[in-house]
This record gives structure tokens, sequence and C-alpha cells, in this order.
């Protein structure tokens, strides 16, 4: 028998039924600056279509898979996304562990997160990637630190490649009202200094999900409805974004490929910091309408 408590590959953490209200996307938009008149007027879909990641943060809805909270990290996460969810419709999201790893000094737990609509369709999955200290040693030092980023092993280049298009975002200053917004109510080392320092980080963790927001909006931006019907993401966080910084949502167009009747683009995705700090790091790719 399979120990109840434990995190293991295939256990089911529910089913939760929700709606998309208007004051949901309100949330989101005010958590991200992303106030894009598709949320609330007409869309490529006739009425108000949902930010495609509206759902960011359903796996940490419950963190109860945790293995700890002390030092954890979201280190990596991908996107798929299949339809479009409308403002106004009902949707369910079920959480299930698909991997568990050890590397290096972290253990890895994968949560995957799939949304149906009410008649059964997948809309969106998100498999999200947290790591945890294996065991802590260090006497109480911070688990991460500001100056980590200014090592030479914390910077990310480019890979070579054909550079068929260059995509900036918009750029973002991170706000405290923006960081209770998307990671709030309840204080948390995502929105609150002293939470964060509880936790071992010596101020607030911008929540991984908000960047990546970004390079959703950026997507969303440039590819419309082909980043919500067959829009894909898979990207590792790389360095912490603190409450306070700036930060760009970046992609350059790398190959277009057939796809079918249609073709999809792939690009090279991040977000980068004023001084260039790349924080995500990845790919993504749309169809071409």
């Amino acid at each position: 028998m399979l120990d109840t408590q434990e995190v293991y590959v295939g256990r089911f953490y529910g089913r939760r039924e929700l709606e998309i209200t208007p004051e949901l996307v309100r949330k989101y938009s005010a958590g991200t600056g992303d106030w894009n008149p598709r949320y609330t007027g007409q869309s490529e879909f006739g009425a108000p279509v949902a930010p495609a990641l509206i759902l960011h943060s359903e796996v940490y809805r419950d963190v109860s898979w945790y293995l700890s909270v002390f030092g954890n990290l979201h280190a990596k996460q991908e996107w798929q996304l299949f339809h479009p969810i409308m403002v106004g419709d009902r949707v369910s999201a079920v959480r299930t562990i698909v991997d568990r790893h050890v590397k290096r000094d972290r253990e890895y737990v994968v949560n995957e997160v799939d949304v149906f609509s009410s008649e059964g369709r997948l809309l969106n999955r998100g498999r999200t990637h947290q790591s945890f200290l294996v065991k802590r040693e260090d006497g109480g030092a911070p688990v991460v630190d500001k100056d980590r980023e200014k090592r030479s092993d914390r910077r990310f280049d480019l890979t070579e490649g054909a550079v068929l298009e260059k995509i900036d975002g918009s750029p973002r200053e991170i706000t405290l009202e923006m960081c209770q917004e998307f990671s709030g109510p309840q204080k948390n080392y995502h929105n609150d200094v002293e939470q964060a320092r509880l936790l071992g980080f010596p101020d607030i963790v911008v929540q991984g999900m908000m960047s990546l927001c970004f390079v959703s909006e950026m997507m969303t931006d440039r590819f419309g409805a082909g980043w919500y019907v067959g829009g894909r993401m898979n990207v590792n966080l790389v360095n912490v974004l603190w409450q306070g910084e700036t930060v760009t949502p970046k992609a350059v167009l790398r190959e277009v490929t057939t796809e079918g009747s249609r073709e999809r683009a792939s690009l090279e995705v991040w977000c980068e910091k004023g001084d260039g700090t790349k924080i995500v790091v990845g790919t993504a790719s749309a169809v071409l309408s």
C-alpha cells in the first residue's frame, strides 16, 4: 500500500470547479499590468476572452504536495494551450503528480494541472517543476541572495541560429501592489518581506508565474488566436526577480515549420532585468494565422 501522505508519482490532488468571472480577470490584470482590451471587449473569438494563463497559479491552490516550504523554488514550467477560455465560462481543474526526482542538492516534484471545459474538452495543461532543498547545512544563510545572479554560472546567453524576427514585450516595474494582487490575499513570501525572510530570502520573491504571464502577454500581442489555440511554452526559471525590479519579456523567432494546413512559429523566449540578467529562459511556439 502507498503511504497516503507521500508525494508519489500518480497521486491525485483533486478537482476544482470554478467560473472565470470578470473580477478574476481584473485581478489578473492588476497583478500583471496586462490590460488587454480582448479581456473585456470583442476578441478574435467574439466575446471577451480570458488571458491565456488566467489559471496560472491553480497548482498552488493547495500546497500539501510540497516536500518543505523553506527554500522552495519554482524551477521550470511547461504550458500547452488547446482552446481559449472565455470570460463567464465554467471550467474544472485537476492536479496530478507526474514526476519526482533528485538533482544535485535539490529534489524536484512535477505537478500537472489539466483544465477542462464544462463539456469535458481539454483547454490547457501546465506542468510545474518545483524544487526543494534536500538538506540544509548552511547555518541559516539565505537560500538565495541577491548576489547569486552575478556569478558567471548564472548568466544565460542566447543560442546561435537564424533570427527571423525580434520581439520585445512591455517592460514592467514590479510593485508591491502587483505582488499583493498576484499572490494574495494571504501574506506569503511573494508579497510580504517578513514572510520572505522567515523562509530564507532577503526580500520579496516575485512569484515565478508572473514572469511567465509577461511572456504570454507578449505572445498574445504577436500571435493572437495562434497563441490561444496551439500555443506552447517550456521555460526554466533561472534567477530570482525581486519586488521593485523592472523586467522585460523578449523573443527571437527562429523557425517556421509546416503543421498540417497551418504553420508553426518557434521562438526562443526570455525575461531580463534592466542590467541584462535573465530570470526566465526557454522556448515557445504559436500558430501563424
